[in-house]
């Protein structure tokens, strides 16, 4: 499989879901592959795509907290993404293809990104207990999601579309998920203590240093990968802004 490699850097939340949307796009007209990295421009609450969240937090609570909200094209639980590196992976797949085999791909480049800062994971084995629905996403790893000592480092959900992948997910550099049910409306589960990469090397590294070894581990099981422009991206993107902007979209559940 060809893959493109693409930094795209700080922007807000429903140009970053407008992005992952519009490369499972091109996926399914190039047939390539895409390994993305990026940052949000501001802090924001990124829903499930099928969480119920009206009851749980407010537009005007959350804007007060100068916090934007979007709803992701993946399902899982609501996450802050603030002082983290997010990356996806856009590819072609076959309906034959088991989830697992390639979630098992990508987090082995992830695990190899990690170790070249200095940060060992491995895979958690067994989803731990959760509360009732309304919870964060990093409450608690689900099975296969990549953990230091029992905690997530980076959580991660995928959806399959019409003959395409997204993968995406959160590599945290600090731990600010607590702030979560300090902006819910209604009642939520504590989380735990997510792992960190200030947590595991004690200092939190640039943006552009895990950036950097990301683009590095992909590089390492493709080496003729080459960098894709934003403006191919972009073009693929524009027609899903608008949906990710929208906010009956966000708040539609």
């Amino acid at each position: 499989m060809c893959w493109k490699f693409l930094d795209s850097g700080a922007r807000d939340g429903a140009e970053q879901m407008a992005l992952d949307a519009g490369l499972m796009d091109r996926a399914r007209v190039t047939g390539e592959a895409v390994f993305r990295v990026y940052a949000w421009s501001r802090a924001t609450l990124s829903f499930g795509r099928h969480e119920s969240v009206r009851e749980r937090f407010s537009p005007a609570v959350l804007a007060k907290c100068n916090v934007d909200a979007v709803r992701r094209p993946t399902g899982g639980r609501v996450l802050l993404h603030h002082h983290e590196v997010t990356y996806s992976v856009t590819a072609p797949v076959d309906a034959g293809t088991p989830a697992r085999q390639s979630y098992r791909r990508i987090n082995e480049m992830l695990s190899d990104a990690l170790r070249r800062i200095g940060v060992h994971v491995r895979e958690a084995t067994a989803a731990a207990a959760r509360g009732p629905g309304n919870g964060a996403c990093f409450a608690a790893p689900s099975a296969g999601e990549l953990v230091v000592d029992g905690r997530k480092l980076v959580g991660s959900a995928q959806v399959r579309e019409r003959g395409a992948l997204l993968q995406h997910g959160s590599i945290l550099l600090e731990d600010d998920q607590a702030r979560i049910a300090e902006l819910a409306v209604g009642p939520m589960t504590p989380a735990r203590p997510a792992a960190t990469l200030r947590h595991c090397l004690g200092h939190a590294p640039t943006y552009a240093a895990v950036a950097e070894a990301l683009a590095a581990a992909l590089y390492a099981v493709a080496p003729g990968a080459a960098e894709l422009p934003s403006s191919d991206a972009d073009a693929y993107a524009a027609p899903h802004v608008a949906q990710f902007a929208n906010a009956e979209w966000t708040w539609r559940r």
